[in-house]
């Protein structure tokens, strides 16, 4: 029997057999971004999670232990939507991933993505090679920086046309502008993990990764997912706005590989941003210990 640590003992039921987790008393501190304004990436107050020793989950039991956790009362008045699959597509899990969210700064992700299809890192914006900047955008979530370069690349329309390139269905994301601020923006959880798949070997694949948050270590992840399974093992974008909490990026899992993931959660206002980037932590940290199963 695997053991999961859990807040919560863990009921699954699975062929009709129904098996007991035992919780875990290990605790460590992470981060979650927090403020009454919008896209606030970058403050943050700590909130606990499991420890290095995390066992591993056979992939067989992931939707229930994701469900368990999106089930707790303080998260059940929002809406999720999850992707999660392999480099090479197949999935490991989804819940609404076709669904339109307001994905807040992940639509940085669309935007740098274009940028370096179009643009030469190497050139310049103002002074500033056009690969820091992307690196800025991105590492710190820095809204002007983004609405710069989108005005750079010419517009939306200018965007839609690198990631149809990409192979990326301009009919799961609108695009109103560069840095995720206006809740007119929409994406998919499907169309993000598409371009994080199809940026994983398209060009500008090293600056595109340079410029993601790494848990525990950078940027905007920098206090989270601290001293857990998931440090160094994560290269994922935020995105925060009032109600909106998102994270989609890249995981290095021992056995499936890079998993590429997405995650957003549209809550009401008033929802509590610890619990909601707890919960999103958990996930990714359950999915940076996934196994196959034997």
């Amino acid at each position: 029997m695997r053991y999961l640590p859990q807040c919560l003992t863990l009921t699954l039921t699975i062929l009709g057999l129904t098996s007991f987790f035992p919780v875990t008393s290990s605790r460590a501190d992470t981060a979650t971004s927090f403020g009454s304004g919008d896209s606030l990436d970058s403050i943050e107050i700590p909130v606990p999670l499991p420890q290095t020793d995390t066992p591993g989950i056979c992939s067989n039991y992931i939707e229930p232990v994701i469900g368990n956790i999106l089930e707790r009362p303080e998260l059940s008045h929002g809406k999720w939507a999850i992707s999660v699959q392999t480099l090479g597509g197949a999935n490991i899990y989804s819940l609404n991933p076709d669904s339109y969210m307001v994905p807040a700064s992940n639509i940085k992700l669309l935007v740098t993505a274009a940028a370096l299809q179009k643009l030469n890192p190497d050139g310049q914006i103002r002074a500033t090679s056009i690969g820091d900047w992307i690196k800025v955008t991105n590492l710190r979530s820095d809204n002007a920086y983004a609405n710069v370069l989108l005005r750079y690349l010419g517009g939306t329309q200018s965007v839609q046309q690198a990631l149809t390139g990409l192979g990326i269905d301009a009919n799961g994301y609108r695009l109103r502008d560069g840095s995720g601020l206006s809740r007119n923006n929409l994406a998919t959880p499907r169309t993000l993990v598409s371009t994080l798949r199809a940026m994983f070997h398209a060009r500008g694949n090293d600056v595109f990764s340079a410029s993601l948050p790494i848990a525990g270590i950078s940027g905007t992840l920098k206090n989270r997912l601290r001293h857990t399974t998931a440090e160094g093992m994560v290269r994922a974008k935020t995105g925060t706005l009032r109600g909106v909490r998102a994270l989609s990026g890249y995981i290095d899992n021992s056995q499936y590989g890079t998993l590429v993931f997405s995650i957003i959660t549209n809550q009401p206002i008033n929802q509590s941003s610890k619990s909601v980037v707890q919960a999103i932590d958990e996930i990714v940290l359950r999915l940076s210990v996934l196994t196959k199963c034997q």
